[in-house]
Parts: C-alpha cells; structure tokens; sequence
C-alpha cells in the first residue's frame, strides 16, 4: 500500500492557509489584550523593557500616595494654627477689655474667659492629628513630638523632606499664667498686661510656624505634581513598547479574514482540479 502524497499546488495552499491562521490568531490576542507584545516571545527587549518602566511607576505611585498624605498632615496642622490664631485675638482682647477695666469683679470674669479660651486652644492643638501625626500638639499619650518624613526617591531614601513638630499648647505658648493669675487680675491690672504680652508672642510663633508649614505643603505638592507627571511618563512610555494600534490590528483582521477565505477557495480549487485527473482513468 503505498501513502497519498499532495500535490504541489494543494500543498502550497494548505500551508498559505496554514500562516493565515496562525496570523489571525496572533491578530485575536492583540485584539483581545490590547497588547501587540504579551509575552518575551513576542518581543523580549519591549517586554521587559515596559515592565521595568511599569514597576518603576508603581513604586512612584506609592511615593506620590505618600506625598499626598504628607500633604494632608501639614494642611491639618495649618488648619489648627489658623484656628488658633482667631482664639488667641479673642484671648488678648480679653485681656486687654480686663486691663481697661477697673472692677476687680468683671476682671475675675474677664479672667476666666481667659481661661476657658485657652483650654480650647489646649484641646484644638491635641486633636491635630491625622493619620497618627500630630505637629502642633501633644497628646496624653504622647512621648514626645511627632515628626512628619517624606521621602521623594524609589532609589535613596535620603531625598526626602523632615517636618518636624512644635508645641502650641497653652504650655508649649507659655500661656498658663492665666489659671495662676486669676487671683492677681482681681486685685490688679498690671497680669492683664503681662497676658496681652504673652498672647501676642504666642501669636508671632503661631503665624511664622503657619508660613513655614505653608511653604513645606506647597513644596511637597510640587514633588507630587513632577512624580504624578514622572508616573504617566513611564505608563506611556511602557504602553508605548508594548500595546497594539487597535485600529490598524482591526483592519488586519478583516484582510485575513478575507485572505483565509480566497485560501479556502483556493484549496477546494486545486482539489477539484486533482479530482477531474482522476476521472480520466
């Protein structure tokens, strides 16, 4: 018995048809990732090449989200001390209404107003805190003041920037002697003097720690503008080297779709051909 052997013409069909197959399903796969580049066979320089800059903007994403929350501490401390300032202006205007004033019972209201006001400040300045970090205040459990670290590089964790906290608690502003001096604000007006003094370098410190806080934010939200700019950069530069035109994989589709049909017609074609040899004998 001897084996069928194909013709040239039926063998060189069936392999046209063969390769036109094979390119419709690589043309499926790109249309179906989105990826013109799925794996190192397809292209091993552009492969690893994308996934490289796609890890490195990873891990800038994670240092974007770091300078955001960064960020957002600052803003938090800000906000105190913004807060604060409006309740040490009422707190030296009532120790001035306590100094212009000569009954030693209105003085010893005026005085606890003081107080009370300054408690506030004392509670505003501990419940600062966001994320676990306070830079303003202490709070009971606190050791000592938080330090806020921001670091910019994936590479050297050096590039970073330190904030560091301050003490804008009514101790931390030197404003106790109000609570010691209730007694002396009945009997003089000399401590009303004293409080106005106080307050207004509590208010010095309060207004340069809010520019300094002001500055580091807008500092830190440049670096998260450049990193966010530096993520898409690479995203785009990966997508670049590895994802396909979807329009020109499209329209490839439909010139193999047709080249598989003109093949198919082909091959029945050179079939038939063969079949009519054969029935001459």
């Amino acid at each position: 018995m001897t084996d069928i052997s194909l013709s040239s013409a039926t063998r060189a069909n069936l392999l046209s048809l063969q390769r036109t197959t094979s390119l419709i399903d690589t043309t499926q796969e790109r249309l179906s990732t989105g990826k013109k580049v799925n794996s190192a066979i397809d292209d091993a320089l552009s492969f690893f090449k994308a996934r490289e800059f796609n890890s490195t903007a990873a891990d800038l994403s994670t240092i974007k989200n770091n300078i955001l929350e960064g960020i957002n501490v600052i803003e938090t401390a800000t906000q105190a001390l913004e807060s604060a300032e409006d309740l040490l202006k009422q707190m030296k205007a009532t120790a001035e209404a306590a100094k212009a004033e000569s009954c030693s019972t209105e003085r010893t209201n005026l005085a606890a107003q003081f107080n009370s006001l300054a408690t506030q400040l004392e509670y505003q300045m501990k419940d600062a805190v966001y994320n676990g970090i306070n830079l303003v205040g202490l709070t009971t459990t606190d050791s000592g003041l938080r330090e806020l670290e921001v670091v910019f590089s994936v590479d050297d964790d050096t590039r970073k920037l330190t904030v560091s906290g301050t003490d804008f608690t009514k101790s931390g502003l030197s404003l106790t002697a109000g609570d010691a001096n209730t007694t002396a604000w009945t009997a003089t007006q000399a401590d009303a003097t004293i409080a106005i003094g106080k307050v207004d370098d509590a208010l010095d410190r309060v207004r340069s720690q809010a520019a300094e806080f002001g500055r580091n934010a807008a500092l830190m939200e440049i670096r998260r503008e450049f990193t966010e700019n530096m993520v898409n950069t690479l995203e785009s530069g990966a997508g670049q080297l590895v994802n396909a035109d979807m329009n020109a994989e499209s329209a490839n589709m439909l010139s193999l779709q047709t080249r598989q049909q003109l093949g198919t017609i082909s091959l029945s074609i050179a079939q038939q051909s063969e079949q009519a040899v054969l029935r001459l004998f």
